[in-house]
């Protein structure tokens, strides 16, 4: 059946704790993606763990730490089906430690569910300076996400039990937040009163709030627009894990952002500047002759031993435009949290892609409006707090990065330090690395 359906990769993103993994895993047993017998094998694990309400979340978090601790830590892929698509749901985690797992996932999808908890105290949580409500969606819309499921969860709570008012509240606050601060469209978003636990909403119309008259979770996923495919653009392919598979050889892991790969392409890597050719590509465990934006896909290439790739490094056709290494780059940023200023010599993380590489802030060019734009102050000492600016950045070691004009999916980044995402924003400009001649 999903032979004939788009395909989507959907990301679920919010708070910990909002309850994210048990609508995922629930979400999976009412569209039939998990059999009864899987079901009631997990229902018995979790009771011997003592942990019965977490039984759902199971179904996700399949790591054994995961299962104890209570929190999802790497990103888990599951397939399920709607009427018209089928998804690769990516789980990306919620608790501030694995937010790097989450921009590589948020990286990869078309949609996002924002889970968002309308419990008392834990909504309010999730929006406050130091939550991830805030943090995953300004991620989300950085990385390239532009349509967004907001479940309003947890609507069964004696803190909320039902009601239309509380909704109401979350809503609008969200709304806020989306709309006006992180400039989503409003005709991307869909906001869903849900209930994980109990499944209302979810794939079935609830019956306990007859206020609401929207569509099901299920039903708004079946809304959403396929985005278009760059099919006509050069190949880029971020690499995100590499394998060594015995009797296959080396077999790098990553997603199709622009362009087609088809079986012996021939391929260039960037950085090390590597030529190879592409053996055979593989997407849910099943030969596929050729791969488009969007597919998940792992590729067997000749020649090239495991230790000489890694995450981060990108992939074009060899006769084309090779992925372009920067040597220096300038970014539009705004800053969405920092204890106190962002001066020039500041040396954080960026991530772009699947590339995680430290970047030096070379110069603060501007101080902006992050609203407008509009330029407030040339060559300022520093950036704080809800600042734009336009900075030139200096990675550390050589890093595969494209202008947002020319290559979106390549051209975005998030600026992290301690923890936290401290800045998002998308690269104006850059300085390609010159090759050293030989003497």
């Amino acid at each position: 059946m999903s032979e004939k359906k788009t395909h989507m990769n959907l990301v679920i993103i919010g708070h910990i704790d909002h309850g994210k993994s048990t609508m995922m895993g629930h979400l999976l047993i009412l569209t039939g993606a998990i059999t009864d017998r899987e079901m009631r094998q997990l229902e018995d694990e979790s009771k011997k763990l003592e942990r019965a309400s977490w039984k759902y979340a199971f179904v996700f978090d399949r790591l054994k730490e995961e299962r104890e601790r209570g929190i999802t830590i790497d990103l888990a892929f599951r397939k399920f089906e709607t009427k018209n698509y089928y998804f690769t749901l990516i789980d990306a985690p919620g608790h501030r430690d694995f937010v790097k797992n989450m921009i590589t996932g948020s990286s990869q999808a078309d949609a996002a569910i924002l889970v968002v908890s309308a419990k008392k105290g834990e909504f309010e949580a999730g929006i406050s300076a130091g939550g991830q409500t805030i943090e995953h969606a300004y991620l989300a819309r950085t990385l390239g996400v532009g349509q967004v499921r907001v479940a309003v969860n947890k609507m069964d709570d004696a803190t909320v039990d039902w009601k239309e008012d509380r909704f109401n509240e979350v809503k609008n606050e969200i709304s806020r937040l989306l709309f006006e601060e992180i400039r989503f469209k409003k005709e991307d978003v869909e906001f869903i009163p849900t209930s994980a636990w109990t499944g209302d909403n979810l794939a079935k119309k609830s019956d306990k709030m007859p206020w609401y008259k929207g569509p099901t979770l299920v039903d708004a996923l079946d809304n959403l627009k396929v985005p278009p495919k760059p099919t006509d653009k050069d190949l880029r392919i971020p690499i995100q894990d590499v394998y060594k598979i015995s009797g296959v050889g080396t077999v790098p892991v990553g997603r199709v952002e622009t362009g087609v790969l088809k079986i012996a392409d021939k391929i260039i890597i960037m950085p090390p500047e590597i030529t190879t050719e592409v053996r055979s590509i593989e997407m849910h465990h099943e030969q596929i002759k050729q791969a488009i934006p969007g597919d998940n896909i792992g590729f067997n290439i000749r020649g090239i031993p495991v230790k000489d790739l890694r995450r981060g490094m990108v992939l074009g056709h060899a006769n084309k435009t090779p992925p372009t290494v920067a040597d220096e780059f300038t970014g539009q940023i705004v800053v969405i949290y920092h204890p106190t200023v962002l001066p020039q010599g500041y040396a954080p993380v960026v991530h772009a892609h699947t590339a995680q590489v430290a970047c030096v802030f070379e110069e603060i060019m501007t101080k902006t409006d992050p609203r407008t734009g509009q330029v407030l102050q040339e060559k300022p000492d520093f950036l704080k707090m809800n600042e734009g600016g336009m900075v030139k950045f200096k990675p550390k070691k050589p890093m595969c990065i494209e202008k947002f004009s020319d290559f979106p999916q390549l051209g975005r980044f998030a600026v992290r330090d301690m923890g936290r995402t401290i800045a998002v924003g998308v690269v104006m400009d850059l300085k390609k690395k010159v090759k050293e001649k030989k003497k």
